[in-house]
């Protein structure tokens, strides 16, 4: 496959439907093709092909073992990939380091909320934009560019300050992260996230261990972000999250893209309710 096609799972069949128009290329950012990958022996990812729409909320979901978490490490550069490719706004990345990645615009949160705990909350939001010419030693020590840098920390920190008050956070900014909750912790996650001003946001499953009010609160954070141009790619393990907020559910199964559809068309996919062990799904 060229870079030029994008790929859609047919939800019914599962056969491959390819489109070669350079418009609807356009609305789809991210693009997984062929992706491979094994651990000793075992297949994890097997040839997973699918790809995301431009400012849509869409899901990954699969039993236990499909492959989900092992795809967004290859989309994001934590694992290189066996074979197959991914493309985020039409720049092959496949082998790219996780930092130049997350420079491109391509971010994830992760299952485990990986803050430094022995710094505050506002210390993580600002270790988290790319491109701090303070970081460059010669420049802050430069007659002259010092006020860059200044100046440039100090938009840094109203755009931390702007997002732990959309999150609703801010009174915790001078705590340290360690003594956060678990559900606080997952909104510090993704606050740091958005601090690197990205396109798209691959959730690792936000809303495990969160309570049903602080995970409404989430839902309605994501919702809002989408009304201002995010894209999402979400993997929950909760039905209900995943059929009531996504108008698109890809899911996997053994490492293979199972079926790709509407809720309305997963929730009635015998393939994938054989998949959950002939479990009804939704």
């Amino acid at each position: 496959m060229t870079a030029g096609e994008a790929t859609r799972t047919d939800s019914e069949t599962g056969a491959l439907e390819v489109s070669t128009d350079a418009t609807d290329l356009a609305d789809k950012p991210l693009r997984v093709e062929n992706l491979r990958k094994s651990f000793g022996g075992i297949t994890a990812v097997d040839g997973a092909t699918f790809d995301v729409e431009q400012g849509s909320m869409t899901g990954l979901i699969g039993p236990n073992g499909a492959g989900k978490s092992t795809t967004f490490n290859l989309i994001t550069g934590v694992y290189p990939a066996d074979a197959g490719s991914v493309y985020f706004d039409d720049e092959d990345i496949t082998g790219l380091e996780p930092h130049q990645i997350a420079d491109r615009g391509l971010v994830r949160t992760f299952q485990i909320a990986r803050e430094l705990s022995e710094m505050t909350v506002l210390e993580n939001m600002m270790l988290a934009p790319k491109g701090q010419i303070g970081e460059r030693l010669w420049r802050s020590v430069t007659p002259g560019l010092r006020g860059d840098v200044r100046e440039q920390e100090t938009a840094m920190l109203d755009r931390a300050w702007e997002m732990l008050e959309f999150f609703e956070i801010d009174h915790l900014a001078t705590e340290y992260a360690g003594n956060l909750s678990g559900g606080q912790r997952k909104l510090l996650e993704m606050a740091r996230a958005l601090m690197t001003d990205p396109k798209m946001v691959l959730l690792d499953e936000p809303l495990a261990g969160v309570n049903p009010s602080l995970e409404k609160k989430l839902l309605k954070h994501i919702h809002e972000l989408r009304e201002r141009g995010f894209t999402f790619l979400l993997v929950e393990h909760d039905m209900d999250v995943i059929m009531n907020n996504c108008e698109r559910v890809i899911v996997m199964h053994q490492g293979t893209v199972l079926a790709d559809g509407t809720p309305a068309e997963i929730k009635s996919n015998e393939r994938v309710i054989d998949a959950y062990l002939g479990g009804e799904i939704g």
